[in-house]
């Protein structure tokens, strides 16, 4: 019997490897994101969608420009018009839509790994923005926990834990979650218990 728990154990542990910043960061992002909804937080993403509706605009004007619906000798205007119009109008609005994609990105996503609503039955109204950070060469990971509406009343001033991944993982590259998952939901006390700003 203990046997077959050791085993579940192990196929549910989450495990990194310790040489790979990008894993460590991606298995310790994702344990953050089950906390906070776990902790009754809904996820917004809205700023997802947004980027995937940019990403399929640029994608059909790529294909509007490749495919037509006529062969070859039927299409020759059309395909005279699109090879003059191309370096122009098609690639101008592709970089036009690239641009305005990396520009929602950089202003609004930044470091961020979850947008949420607030939670149901809940007294703000106002979600969170998690933020984490891992830079490259570093042990030092850093969570933020702010308000996705930063000018409402009732936003929280953010907060952030940096601590050292090698206090989360094991030789072997294991998560220990239960030392990660009361540092997190500490945090998130934390952000609930802070004064709220004053108008």
């Amino acid at each position: 019997m203990q046997e077959k728990k050791a085993e579940t154990a192990n196929k549910n542990a989450k495990k990194a490897n310790l040489l790979d910043h990008g894993s460590i960061k991606h298995i310790l992002d994702e344990s953050v994101t089950e906390i906070v909804k776990s902790r009754g937080y809904v996820e917004d993403v809205r700023m997802s969608n947004i980027r995937l509706l940019l990403g399929t605009i640029i994608i059909v004007i790529a294909l509007v420009a490749q495919f037509y619906k006529k062969k070859f000798p039927e299409n020759r205007d059309f395909l005279i018009v699109c090879i003059v119009l191309y370096p122009f109008y098609f690639e101008l609005t592709f970089f036009i839509h690239n641009c305005l994609l990396q520009l929602v990105i950089y202003t609004k996503e930044k470091n961020a790994i979850l947008f949420t609503y607030p939670p149901v039955g809940s007294v703000t109204s106002t979600g969170l923005v998690v933020s984490s950070k891992l830079p490259r060469f570093s042990d030092l990971y850093t969570l933020t926990i702010a308000s996705a509406d930063p000018q409402s009343i009732s936003a929280g001033k953010p907060v952030e834990l940096t601590k050292s991944v090698t206090q989360w993982f094991t030789k072997d590259g294991v998560l220990v979650e239960g030392l990660f998952w009361k540092d997190v939901e500490t945090l998130i006390n934390d952000y609930a218990t802070e004064p709220k700003k004053k108008k």
